[in-house]
């Protein structure tokens, strides 16, 4: 892909069918294969599934659009209350405050095996305070909301009379009828040397460059949209969907007639952890990567990455859009 063709996807942009308020664009459908064999064990078999068409958001939701929601409904986010300590067995009572996880650089090299050298549960930290006490979202209207759980992104979406997109749906979106390619524009990362997502530029997790003028995240138009005129689905934050978490996916289908439609992905009581076997919170799948996405670290800023996060668990790098599946929104 040249960047001429990234160029164009403004262009084929305008010939897709939207809806009447402009923030839903149609996504036609059809049989792609789904997975990569190339990259992490949880993305592959590789294999062949249909979807049908479907509405989609034209961009993650904004934290303009959360909160009026929020506002309309009183709603209170998962990080603004403390946690039950029937769902945590053994958690010390210190920690039982409402909060969320949020991304902390360190100032030097760390061992990337322990993700707990950037991450910390910051106390205070929702969807208002991005990074806790002190933090806010003012000037970020059209950033991604983030700090919602999975319960959260669900209310928003039955108060829109909207859904969360399944994986399936998610990544055939995402990649934007180019049934195949390494990312949502093609097979180079960056094709001319442009950024085409917000991604992690230098070594993660302790030195960002922000060579593409982010450095958390971004206006959720920022970049080129794909070939179905969506933005931000590789990149910026990671993406809500309605699936529970299986280990990897099943193996393709032999005969044309047996491809999976509509495939609505695992089962809730093999989606838990194996390495917390006294926590019984269910995982769904996560979609699209973020802006912490690195080549050193976590290359999953492609449509078939895929990550398994409690339904319990926000953070600052996690956000979600919605669907409908109806013929007109």
């Amino acid at each position: 892909m040249t960047l001429a063709d990234a160029n164009s996807s403004s262009d084929h942009e305008q010939q897709q069918q939207q809806s009447a308020d402009g923030t839903m664009l149609y996504v036609p459908g059809g049989t792609f294969r789904m997975g990569s064999d190339r990259h992490y064990p949880e993305e592959a078999p590789v294999h062949r599934v249909t979807v049908d068409g479907f509405w989609m958001d034209r961009a993650p939701v904004t934290n303009r659009q959360f909160r009026q929601f929020v506002e309309a409904m009183d709603y209170v986010t998962f990080a603004e209350k403390p946690p039950d300590p029937k769902d945590y067995p053994g958690a010390l009572p210190h920690m039982l405050k409402a909060g969320s996880l949020a991304f902390a650089t360190p100032k030097r090299r760390v061992d990337l095996r322990n993700w707990g050298e950037w991450w910390t549960f910051k106390f205070g930290a929702n969807w208002r305070r991005p990074y806790g006490p002190g933090s806010s979202i003012r000037g970020l209207d059209e950033h991604p909301v983030v700090h919602v759980t999975s319960r959260d992104a669900e209310a928003y979406a039955t108060w829109a009379g909207k859904e969360l997109p399944t994986e399936a749906e998610w990544e055939f979106a995402a990649r934007g009828g180019l049934d195949g390619a390494e990312f949502a524009w093609g097979d180079t990362f960056m094709p001319g040397g442009r950024q085409l997502a917000n991604t992690w530029q230098g070594e993660f997790p302790h030195e960002n460059l922000a060579t593409d003028g982010y450095e958390r995240t971004s206006p959720v138009t920022a970049f080129p949209p794909n070939g179905y005129g969506l933005h931000d689905m590789i990149g910026n934050v990671w993406e809500w969907t309605t699936d529970w978490y299986a280990a990897k996916h099943q193996a393709d289908a032999q005969k044309a007639c047996c491809i999976p439609q509509n495939p609505l992905g695992g089962r809730e009581d093999q989606s838990y952890d194996p390495c917390t076997p006294n926590i019984r919170i269910p995982r769904k799948v996560l979609k699209g990567g973020s802006h912490l996405c690195a080549p050193n670290y976590c290359r999953r800023y492609r449509p078939a990455a895929r990550h398994a996060e409690p339904i319990d668990t926000s953070a600052s790098h996690v956000g979600f859009r919605c669907i409908k599946r109806e013929n007109t929104p």
